[in-house]
């Protein structure tokens, strides 16, 4: 595909996007917006952005789009309640941290399992159920935004660097499915959980500091 028909797609695109899409893509950005600001608006604003995109990706058939949208939705309510969790000193019981070597095994385990059930769904799926899916790519997203989400409700640090990978393969996927604005969408993501990353390293340390006994 050449750049003008790439530019072409583009446009035509962007003038197909619905208000219900422009709706989700901007309650999304300001949700990852509270995310990196640790405030816990990014759950409520998240949540408006969730549900709008499990009604488009059902009726556009994208299966795997869906049951991300679906699964975000859920961790979205369990993450507003962990996050809002005191202690009776009123401190919150979860704070930003870096995943030890037990959290890393977790992850990386949880991403595989994922990755491996949702490519061999979509593999089934895709014939008669999903005809838009590409399976190896969309388990990949899904599993990487699936990692991302739960780590994100437990304040680790390491969420970020799920979510640019879910970013990343997210700009082309959408695009070619021809969601234009919400590949736009993941692009600003992209850039805002770099930001995000960079803040909650630096909130971490600062916790870990604190912490210390002296």
């Amino acid at each position: 595909m050449s750049i003008h028909e790439i530019w072409q797609q583009f446009v035509e695109g962007m003038r197909a996007t619905g208000w219900l899409e422009y709706i989700a893509v901007f309650s999304g950005i300001v949700s990852v917006w509270f995310s990196r600001k640790e405030n816990i608006l990014v759950y409520p604003t998240g949540l408006l952005n969730t549900t709008f995109y499990v009604y488009l990706s059902i009726k556009g058939s994208l299966i795997g789009e869906a049951s991300v949208n679906f699964y975000y939705t859920v961790m979205s309510i369990y993450g507003w309640i962990l996050w809002a969790k005191k202690d009776k000193q009123q401190h919150h019981i979860v704070n930003i941290a870096y995943s030890d070597k037990k959290w890393w095994v977790y992850q990386v385990l949880f991403f595989a399992s994922f990755y491996i059930v949702i490519f061999i769904s979509l593999t089934y799926l895709k014939k008669n159920f999903a005809p838009g899916a590409i399976p190896f790519a969309d388990a990949f997203a899904s599993a990487t935004a699936f990692t991302g989400m739960w780590l994100m409700t437990k304040k680790k640090v390491e969420s970020w660097y799920w979510w640019i990978a879910t970013n990343i393969a997210s700009v082309p996927l959408y695009f070619i499915k021809h969601y234009v604005f919400t590949s736009v969408y993941y692009i600003i993501l992209l850039v805002m959980a770099i930001w995000g990353l960079k803040e909650w390293m630096r909130k971490a340390k600062i916790h870990s500091q604190a912490s210390k006994p002296f």
